[in-house]
């Protein structure tokens, strides 16, 4: 039996009031107007990724990747934040989501878990495991995805696009 290729950034990926976009090169000032809060980054590995220079760095990755989406609040047609699919390796039926953030009035709305849910789904069409890379200190988003089952299986000093290398956790979901 053939493993279907996953395609890293399907044209659109939703439910009934979250949907994610292929993220565009257009897409910079309304997306760094919500990753410019240094809240958002206060737990994160790369904390000043609120100053323009950072987030461009981090947007340019993001674009180079061919994975990455933009996260849209479908009530109110809202920038909520960014996701990415990464590190896919299809003969090892594995790969990573993250690189996501949201703007803090969708902090505890259940957004995260749905765009979670959405992702895992389309992921485990072609993967049997799906990988997170979580800072260290990002106590937050370690917690929200131990909620949806993912359980700790590494540490790593990784870099992310043109960062200094970071103190990091791996979590892992199986299909």
């Amino acid at each position: 039996m053939n493993t279907p290729i996953l395609n890293l950034q399907p044209e659109i990926i939703e439910n009934e009031t979250i949907k994610l976009v292929p993220l565009k090169e257009t897409d910079f000032e309304n997306l760094f107007a919500v990753a410019s809060d240094p809240l958002i980054w206060e737990q994160h590995p790369n904390k000043n990724r609120y100053e323009k220079e950072v987030f461009l760095n981090f947007f340019e990755g993001a674009i180079e990747s061919k994975g990455a989406f933009l996260i849209i609040d479908k009530t109110t047609n809202e920038v909520a934040g960014s996701t990415r699919f990464y590190d896919y390796e299809p003969e090892n039926k594995s790969i990573f989501i993250g690189y996501t953030f949201y703007g803090r009035k969708f902090w505890g709305t259940g957004f995260n878990s749905q765009v979670k849910k959405m992702m895992l789904d389309y992921a485990f069409q072609a993967a049997d495991k799906v990988h997170f890379h979580i800072g260290a200190e990002n106590f937050r988003s370690q917690k929200a995805i131990e909620k949806l089952g993912a359980e700790k299986i590494d540490e790593i000093n990784m870099a992310y696009y043109n960062e200094p290398s970071r103190h990091n956790f791996v979590y892992r979901i199986k299909k």
